[in-house]
């Protein structure tokens, strides 16, 4: 499938911003753009710990399916893809783990000039850092993002080698040791080498599961389309937006608000506590031999 097929390649259609109808709270309608500038996630600071705000942008079947056929965009509408754009305009930096980067072709963070423009307005870099988490540096130098010379990639990882010969300009947050990144020191780095105080999680799967364990995730937003996929096989890549050993305790979450569009749901969850207590001894995804 094209990169312009999958949900991070997918602009949302010209013309007027699909409108949201808000159920929760009450209120009256808006638009991805302006639901996300309330959210003020460019205002926020850095937590106690010198970590910044992680926040999940995941979408979901109704019977759970986190992609379809391996990849994630035809699972929401135009609504959902404003929003997905919307959401990448106002943090620090996108997140995202080296399976997806492969399977959904990631390129240029923000391909829109307007759109780049609007970002340095707001007082933020024309881009997000693009950050790959990667324990074995099996990016291919094809890749968009790395292939894109004004692309301003970090690679989060434990090993000590380095990509060989691409176009984009790459540095490294090397933490952790063996076939297993230290997203906590990870993050913390992140923050005090690059200045990132948000992070927006694209996924994939694994490294959601990874990120909850460690209790760093203190949002999700999850885009609920009406649709059952069926299948339940990991081998045929049919994963839950959370995959991988389960957590020594379920992360519990608030409901924020909920928001709808073309029978496609909205939700916005705030991640009140989080599977990192007493995770120590569990798995990760890599260490489970997940793929």
């Amino acid at each position: 499938m094209s990169a312009d097929s999958n949900r991070d390649g997918r602009h949302a259609s010209p013309g007027t911003a699909p409108a949201l109808r808000q159920l929760l709270p009450p209120g009256p309608d808006t638009d991805p753009q302006r639901f996300v500038d309330a959210l003020r996630l460019g205002s926020v600071a850095a937590s106690d710990a010198g970590r910044p705000l992680l926040v999940l942008n995941m979408a979901s079947t109704a019977d759970g399916r986190a992609s379809i056929r391996g990849h994630s965009g035809a699972i929401g509408n135009r609504a959902d893809h404003a929003l997905f754009h919307a959401l990448r305009g106002v943090v620090d930096a996108v997140l995202v783990g080296a399976g997806t980067v492969r399977d959904e072709r990631y390129g240029r963070l923000i391909r829109d000039p307007a759109q780049r423009r609007a970002r340095v307005e707001r007082g933020l870099s024309a881009e997000p850092l693009a950050c790959i988490v990667s324990a074995s540096l099996d990016l291919p130098a094809d890749l968009p993002l790395l292939a894109e010379p004004e692309s301003h990639v970090v690679v989060m990882t434990p090993s000590r080698r380095d990509i060989q010969e691409v176009a984009a300009r790459v540095e490294y947050v090397r933490a952790g040791r063996g076939d297993e990144c230290d997203l906590t020191v990870a993050l913390v780095e992140l923050h005090e080498r690059f200045s990132v105080r948000t992070v927006l999680c694209e996924g994939g799967p694994h490294l959601n599961h990874d990120l909850l364990r460690a209790g760093l995730v203190g949002e999700l937003y999850l885009t609920l389309a009406p649709l059952l996929a069926g299948g339940d096989d990991p081998e045929r890549r049919t994963l839950r937006i959370v995959a991988g050993y389960e957590l020594p305790a379920p992360a519990e979450m608030e409901l924020a608000s909920v928001l709808e569009s073309e029978s496609q749901l909205f939700l916005r969850y705030l991640v009140r506590a989080s599977a990192g207590a007493g995770s120590e001894g569990a798995p990760s995804a890599e260490e489970a031999g997940s793929p």
